[in-house]
């Protein structure tokens, strides 16, 4: 294919039984969330239900998909560490900025992902996870941003250290170990390389463009630092080369000028022991996604213990910071389709009763694609379609602008539901939550889902806006509107 596959590419109906990835398949004309029939389930009806018909737009929340993930990713490093004889260990860290709901933090937490964050409202999100019994003290908390002396989220990771031993600042400057030696405690340090982006050797990476990092020599100089203090130790190394890397031979290419620096502080510094390779492990977000998990990881360990043998040290454990792969397939956003406009377009518009453009600010800002599915009829023939969101805004459309990807949509538009899918990374985020959107439109209700240990599925409905939720947060205090009440559980 010469462009992202987005969703069914087909006049035909949608063949029965048909898999569209390993969570997504038609069923007598409804499309499945694994074991959930997604329409049904908005329609109140058997066998699954939440005791009542629910109005789009909605936000669905699957967590058991984040514990697959998770899973998922242990099994294929434990894999190629038994294959391979690597004789360090793996570490899964969740990376918080995807997405910092609450469900989704407690669900990384209690599968014993350990927690890497990037501001002060981590920090804050941090206590209340240990005060709750989700984040267990053998839990790395991997403190990554910016934080230099005098500002809140260096004073709150001080104070954090004093409730939690695995607090691991990452330095992004040398001038952010003052506070740390500053502090009397005793803290495990990491350093982060200035590695940002595609380059071949220490020279490109040197000179790339990056605010993030520091430089080799300020590397080495703020090891020596750590080393002469008498309260830290240099514990972790971290390079981060990208985000949602596709090619696995270029993502350790990139990988390997870090490596090299870290084999050469490892010789100096006998407590650094964590190779931490950041983000950039690619999900699954269009249909036609292809990523060969174990080689990447076979290309990464061997790569890292050929170094290491070289300069005569220990291979490390090897740590990731799992953000958009952990939460992107985990959420899905309903709509109604409202109208059909044909408009003398060439292709007919199809009006959704929400915005494309807020609720996945990706689309419209970066011309990301995601998975489009009709939730019913898909056993009814297709035709190729635009979207289009029910703002006032000529970006509101998908697919992107730019993109020449065909997205096909049932021609029955009647009682019509699409789904967006892969939206579980950075989307709500981005957009706002209880923000108040582009066009005023009011947050979608959402649908958290969870399963017990006997399989049996439960239901979360956490109310969306009403219009004076939204009025109330644009200053206009005088009007009353009732809300839609708290937070309910079925």
């Amino acid at each position: 294919m010469d462009h992202p596959v987005i969703g069914w590419e087909q006049e035909t109906a949608v063949p029965d039984g048909y898999a569209f990835n390993d969570y997504l398949s038609a069923r007598g004309g409804y499309l499945y969330y694994e074991e959930l029939d997604l329409a049904r389930l908005l329609m109140g009806q058997e066998p699954v239900q939440v005791g009542r018909p629910l109005a789009s737009p909605l936000e669905v929340v699957y967590l058991p998909k984040i514990r697959q993930k998770i899973a998922q990713m242990r099994a294929v490093f434990a894999a190629v560490i038994d294959e391979t004889g690597y004789p360090g260990a793996f570490h899964y860290a969740y990376a918080s900025k995807a997405n910092a709901a609450a469900e989704v933090v407690r669900t990384t937490l209690e599968v014993g992902a350990h927690y890497e964050m990037s501001s002060t409202v981590d920090v804050e999100i941090a206590r209340r996870m240990i005060a709750a019994g989700h984040l267990r003290p053998d839990c790395m908390v991997i403190c990554n941003g910016f934080k230099p002396p005098g500002i809140d989220y260096t004073r709150s990771l001080i104070r954090l250290k004093r409730e939690h031993g695995l607090v691991i600042p990452v330095v992004e400057d040398v001038d952010e170990l003052a506070p740390l030696i500053d502090s009397g405690l005793s803290f495990q340090v990491g350093l982060r390389q200035k590695s940002y982006g595609p380059h071949q050797d220490l020279g490109e990476m040197e000179a790339a463009n990056s605010r993030f990092g520091m430089s080799v020599d300020d590397i080495h100089r703020a090891a020596e630092i750590i080393a002469a203090a008498p309260n830290l130790e240099l514990k972790l190394y971290h390079a981060m080369v990208g985000s949602q890397i596709l090619n696995e031979r270029d993502f350790v290419a990139w990988l390997t000028p870090p490596i090299e620096i870290y084999a050469q502080l490892r010789q100096r510094h006998p407590g650094l022991s964590i190779f931490d390779f950041g983000g950039g492990v690619p999900v699954p977000m269009t249909l036609d996604f292809q990523f060969d998990y174990p080689a990447f990881v076979r290309r990464l360990l061997t790569t890292l213990q050929a170094a290491c043998a070289r300069h005569n040290v220990p291979a490390p454990d090897v740590l990731g910071e799992f953000g958009r792969y952990t939460t992107a397939e985990h959420g899905a956003h309903v709509f109604d389709v409202v109208a059909v406009k044909e408009n003398a377009s060439a292709l007919p518009w199809y009006l959704i009763n929400g915005s494309i453009m807020t609720s996945f600010p990706d689309t419209w800002a970066l011309s990301e694609h995601f998975i489009v599915l009709p939730i019913n009829h898909l056993d009814r023939p297709f035709r190729r379609v635009q979207l289009g969101g029910i703002t006032c805004d000529s970006d509101d459309v998908y697919p992107p602008k730019p993109s020449s990807s065909p997205l096909y949509l049932p021609v029955e538009s009647r009682g019509l539901y699409v789904g967006f899918f892969g939206i579980g990374a950075y989307q709500e985020m981005l957009g706002g939550v209880r923000g108040s959107k582009h066009c005023v439109l009011p947050e979608a209700n959402e649908l958290v889902i969870d399963r017990d240990s006997q399989g049996r599925y439960r239901f979360e409905i956490i109310p969306g806006q009403s219009s004076g939720d939204v009025l109330r947060n644009l200053g206009y205090c005088d009007v009353e509107t009732k809300g839609q009440g708290d937070k309910e559980t079925r």
